[in-house]
């Protein structure tokens, strides 16, 4: 996938949902992983010559895993000309030390986004934007299915009303391979997920699950993200047709 193919995509999801309004300030927050790259690389690039004007900044969350080298992606963000922040935390410490979790995902992950709403709003952002791609949604999608029982998914927008911050998904038309090949093809600085636990999740196996039915009955992915784009799942804001959006202009 290359940068044209990458931003179409963007803003397609950008437009589709408004994520975007007049002098919004939008963190990203950073991994160090594939996606997120992606997603800094293509906001930064859209901020140029999308017609509503925003302010973009990244933030990593620094776990404690470890000594992750940083220092490519601090010089990634000055190439892209986005301010850059590193939070350090004692997240790895509590998750797998102190409370010594069996399923530590789940407290991990409620940890890092508390830490990560509570910095972005200090540093006076009103919108986050994570980078939950096509198969993000799909592999979620499934898990509520098969785990809870019904039919859910993340939205493309959703709004926290307890941080009063608002979250964007603008990488939700890109798929997984896409990400891939567009971090080769531009040499993204991927740093290394430390987590001792990455690849040995619930998610993991319905990653191959779901690669399984692709791979029997091709064009699988396709239609179930038709199926929860057009779903009406609870907590899905409408989408904006092309129509809608040219009578607002």
């Amino acid at each position: 996938m290359d940068l044209q193919k990458l931003l179409s995509h963007v803003r397609r999801a950008v437009d589709n949902y408004s994520m975007i309004t007049e002098n919004d300030t939008i963190a990203v927050g950073i991994s160090g992983g594939k996606d997120s790259l992606t997603l800094l690389y293509a906001l930064a690039h859209l901020k140029r010559f999308y017609p509503i004007p925003f302010c973009l900044t990244a933030i990593t969350i620094d776990l404690g895993f470890g000594n992750q080298n940083m220092k490519a992606i601090q010089e990634f963000c000055q190439f892209l000309d986005v301010p850059y922040v590193i939070e350090p935390t004692q997240i790895a410490d509590i998750v797998f030390q102190e409370r010594k979790e069996k399923n530590p995902c789940s407290l991990c992950a409620k940890l890092r986004k508390g830490c990560l709403n509570t910095k972005i709003k200090e540093m006076g952002c009103n919108k986050v934007a994570y980078a939950h791609h096509s198969d993000d949604l799909i592999e979620t999608m499934m898990l509520s299915l098969l785990y809870e029982g019904r039919f859910h998914t993340f939205a493309p927008v959703t709004y926290l009303d307890r941080s009063n911050l608002t979250v964007l998904r603008p990488l939700m038309y890109c798929s997984e391979n896409e990400v891939k090949a567009f971090t080769r093809k531009y040499r993204l600085p991927v740093s290394k997920n430390l987590c001792p636990l990455d690849g040995y999740t619930k998610r993991e196996e319905m990653k191959q699950l779901i690669q399984q039915l692709e791979e029997h009955n091709r064009g699988t992915k396709k239609r179930l993200f038709h199926a929860l784009e057009t779903g009406n799942i609870d907590g899905w804001p409408p989408m904006i047709t092309r129509t809608e959006r040219y009578k607002n202009t």
